[in-house]
């Protein structure tokens, strides 16, 4: 079998997923076999790999190739996320390119664009993965949007709300006025960012006096409905009963008391605008105080902004203060540093605003999800440190905005008859929600004309919460065979960021739809970073492009640099230098196998010794190694297991045991030998497999002739075999031995064609007789023995309590190696003398740091040291 010289990644990775597809290795069929399941974090539709994925995927393709050589039946679900709100946005974009505006189409007319897009944009990020060597089950892919997916979805919400779970509330909502919807909690993020506090002058009604307020929203003053003061603050007490003007506006307002007001913070008064914030709205409630909304959904304000109606809330807010300024109300301004609520999906700017919404009560949801985790324990997380901020997530927990101000989703089965706020029906259809309203107003004679549906769409996550349920069709379907096979799934992989937003919610709806967990184990993987620590995104420049990374360096090479320094819940601090790292790693095995397949082999030829012995400790190394990287898998700390595979096989396979089993040049290997290299690289190749599965593949069927059915992607995990512990520490005490007469070889510059001797002083040396012969071959050694001292003119080392030396003399050329040692003394000599210089100056000593100091007292110790060594060295070959 012509066997290429170098390895190519590209030319093999494309021949070798086509060829796992076409026997359709990576597809399940519920059978005999136990399952292991794993469903993808479903990557929105909008998206294009990027290093989170590669990492968080690579690490679900080496859990679902292990467990498939294991023997399970493994299924692996791929998919996508319609992703509301992005998508959305990226379509308007589109759309706004081309001159047309979101509200000059119909719902229909623009769901028609946004499937277009989808069906542009959406199987690019799976289509990527398969160039990571993902082995999904891709006849099994879903998309939330499917019909199949959305059915369920709508099915959960008349369930939801039909058990009092889900109701319509008109609550403060975070605003994104980008995306103009509303989003949950969860979806802002709170930003620290300089901005300006402002203290502006309110009259006081009827009076000359005037109450200072400090502000960071001077644009807001035009919502304001009241003046608010702590009960307790003395200075204030007399404004009792008073009424305060707006300026600008000039409205009226009360003043009014309360606790809730900071009396240190600003000036201890407080401008009361219930419209736009959560905890003046409280206020608002308590003191029957009026509502005045001032913004459009845009972020731009309406008729209440009097002469600023139209403009951008920012713009405002730099020409109030102008307006303020000008009219003697604004005294001064601060600056001040403030947490700001930013959109998740848009970065905008979040504006608290009041909505009618839909909400789902979550109290009675988490407590048997936060049950499972941390006192049934269920359901495991990986790290375990995470458990903390499960636990304060869950005891915290508040209802859940489900609904989204968008065309892009799955739309509320909410149907309205009238104009009252309970003049609705949820139902899963149309005609079942005819029927519903026709019943609960008594009017058969309703039409279905008469029935107008909620125009907002579901949350995405209210979609992907029932991922592990509805990829298995039970929510439509509770009891078929799929279900119930594959569920609960088996691992989840996926960010801490991500904790609540999904799995959280996920094992609240498998507790409620299934009455058991979803999966059992969570493994939460870190945030890919660059070297400077920084997050990796498209603004800073400091992310690569995943799909160059695998040109330059093969799959398998980025798949091993993303692993090795991927701790379970610990940030990888990736450098390419990672990958190029895992492509070396690729070539090493690469010229592994094309030096054992050099070859000669006899059938005459006997096993030597050293093979034999060779044989016994690789076989019994790799079933230490084999427990601890099991050990470490049971742990998911993969990147551990990927390190011990890889110490293993660069250290232990191709620079021990390959050196000690190749043939004499110009000889051939016995087959005995030969059969049992290969046996023995097989078995590496099958725990490799998970890691560098192209490779691996490619070696696998160039070993020899293979049917469909002997493909290493569905070959058999090896099984370890009782380790020899004794031979284990002589071999570690052999491999030391050899290193330290290499060490002579290098230092004296004797070739490895010229042989040496060994002995020990007073001592037997501390490996039996076939060890002895693994010293004699990789040493080149033709005599080893004992003597009662070290002779003149030799070199010696220690390895343990024993004291070995090498008599030198004959091997080496006396003269040139005395001139070399005797130039390196006067080099030596010359920068003792320096540093001495250094130290007899008291001006240095007294001035110089003292760490300075310290390091030149150790330079004269160690030159000191090195000076007595190479006299010594002088003197054995004298």
């Amino acid at each position: 079998m012509n066997i290429p010289s170098k390895y190519e990644a590209s030319r093999i990775e494309e021949k070798w997923y086509a060829y796992w597809l076409e026997n359709g290795y990576f597809h399940s069929e519920p059978d005999h076999r136990k399952p292991y399941t794993i469903v993808i974090p479903p990557p929105n539709v909008t998206g294009v790999l990027h290093m989170g994925h590669m990492l968080n995927n690579t690490i679900q393709d080496v859990l679902i190739r292990r467990a498939r050589l294991k023997g399970y039946n493994a299924c692996w679900i791929p998919g996508t996320d319609h992703a509301s709100i992005a998508t959305e946005a990226k379509v308007v974009a589109r759309l706004k390119e081309k001159g047309i505006g979101k509200n000059d189409l119909s719902r229909e007319d623009f769901l028609e664009h946004a499937w277009d897009w989808t069906r542009e944009h959406g199987g690019i990020i799976l289509e990527q993965l398969k160039k990571l060597g993902a082995s999904c089950d891709w006849g099994r892919t879903k998309f939330t949007m499917d019909d199949d997916m959305s059915a369920s979805v709508i099915r959960v919400f008349v369930d939801l709300y039909n058990k009092g779970l889900i109701y319509r509330g008109y609550r403060m909502v975070n605003w994104d006025p980008e995306a103009r919807t509303t989003l949950s909690d969860e979806e802002v993020i709170h930003e620290e960012r300089q901005g300006l506090l402002y203290y502006i002058s309110y009259p006081i009604e009827g009076e000359d006096e005037k109450i200072v307020i400090a502000t960071t929203r001077p644009e807001t003053i035009l919502g304001d409905t009241a003046i608010c003061i702590n009960p307790n603050d003395e200075r204030y007490r007399h404004l009792k009963g008073k009424k305060a003007v707006v300026p600008v506006c000039n409205r009226v307002v009360p003043i009014i008391f309360d606790e809730y007001v900071d009396m240190e913070f600003g000036t201890g008064c407080l401008k009361v605008t219930p419209a736009h914030d959560v905890n003046d709205k409280n206020l608002g409630d308590t003191h029957g105080l009026e509502v005045v909304d001032i913004l459009n959904e845009d972020g731009t304000l309406n008729a209440h902004g009097l002469h600023y109606e139209g403009k951008d809330r920012f713009v405002v807010r730099k020409e109030i203060a102008g307006e303020l300024e000008e009219k003697g109300y604004l005294l001064k301004t601060e600056k001040h540093l403030n947490k700001v609520g930013t959109s998740e999906r848009t970065k905008a700017v979040i504006e608290p605003r009041l909505s009618d919404q839909w909400f789902l009560k979550m109290e009675a949801l988490a407590k048997p999800a936060l049950k499972a985790v941390l006192e049934d324990e269920e359901i495991r997380l990986f790290p375990k440190k995470f458990e903390n901020t499960y636990r304060h997530w869950m005891e915290h927990i508040r209802d859940w905005n489900i609904s989204r101000q968008l065309w892009w989703g799955q739309q509320v089965p909410a149907y309205y008859y009238g104009e009252g706020k309970e003049d609705f029906v949820v139902a899963e259809s149309a005609e079942e929600a005819l029927s519903l309203a026709r019943e609960k107003t008594g009017n058969k004679a309703l039409a279905a004309s008469e029935l107008r549906q909620d125009p907002d769409v579901l949350d995405t996550w209210f979609s992907s919460w029932l991922w592990p349920i509805s990829v298995f069709g039970g929510i439509l379907e509770p009891d078929n065979e799929e279900i119930k096979y594959y569920y609960p799934t088996n691992d989840l992989v996926t960010g801490p960021d991500i904790l609540f937003f999904w799995v959280a919610r996920m094992i609240m709806s498998g507790y409620e739809y299934r009455g058991e967990k979803p999966f059992t184990n969570v493994y939460l993987t870190g945030l890919v970073r660059d070297s400077q620590r920084r997050k990796m995104s498209k603004s800073l420049g400091n992310s690569p492009d995943a799909l160059k990374l695998i040109s330059d360096y093969g799959a398998d090479g980025v798949r091993v640099g993303l692993l090795l320094s991927a701790a379970a819940g610990n940030d990888l601090l990736f450098d390419e230098a990672l990958c190029q790292q895992g492509k070396g790693f690729a070539n090493k095995i690469w010229n592994a196998f094309r030096l054992v397949k050099g070859w000669e082999v006899s059938e005459t030829e006997a096993q030597t010794e050293v093979s034999e012995i060779a044989v016994k400790w690789y076989r019994s190394k790799f079933s230490q190694t084999l427990a601890e990287i099991e050990d470490h898998y049971g742990k998911y700390r993969i990147s551990d297991a990927l390190m011990a595979t890889y110490k293993l096989v660069w250290d232990d396979f191709c620079s021990w045991f390959l050196e000690m089993v190749k043939p004499v040049y110009g000889r051939p290997v016995g087959k005995e030998t030969y059969d049992k290299v290969i046996r023995i690289f097989e078995d590496n190749l099958r725990i490799l497999h998970p890691f560098m599965p192209f490779l691996t593949e490619e070696i696998w069927q160039h070993m020899e002739k293979r049917s469909a059915e002997e493909a290493l992607v569905v070959a058999r995990w090896p099984e370890g075999q009782d380790v020899d512990t004794e031979l284990l520490d002589g071999f570690s005490l052999t491999t030391e031995v050899i290193s330290g007469i290499r060490t002579v070889r290098k230092e004296k510059n004797i070739p490895f064609k010229e042989s040496l001797e060994l002995y020990t002083v007073g001592t037997q040396h501390d490996f039996d007789g076939k060890l002895a012969e693994v010293v004699r071959k990789l040493g080149n050694v033709s005599a080893i023995g004992k003597a009662p001292e070290k002779s003149t003119g030799s070199v010696s080392f220690r390895v343990g309590a024993s004291e070995y030396f090498i008599p030198v003399n004959s091997a080496v050329d006396v003269e040139a190696e005395m001139e070399k040692l005797e130039e390196e003394l006067v080099y030596v000599e010359g920068f003792l003398k320096s540093v001495r210089g250094k130290l007899a100056n008291e001006r240095f000593v007294n001035n110089a740091p003292e760490k300075v100091v310290a390091m030149e007292k150790q330079k004269e110790a160690d030159a000191l040291a090195k000076i007595a060594t190479i006299k010594e060295s002088l003197a054995n070959l004298q």
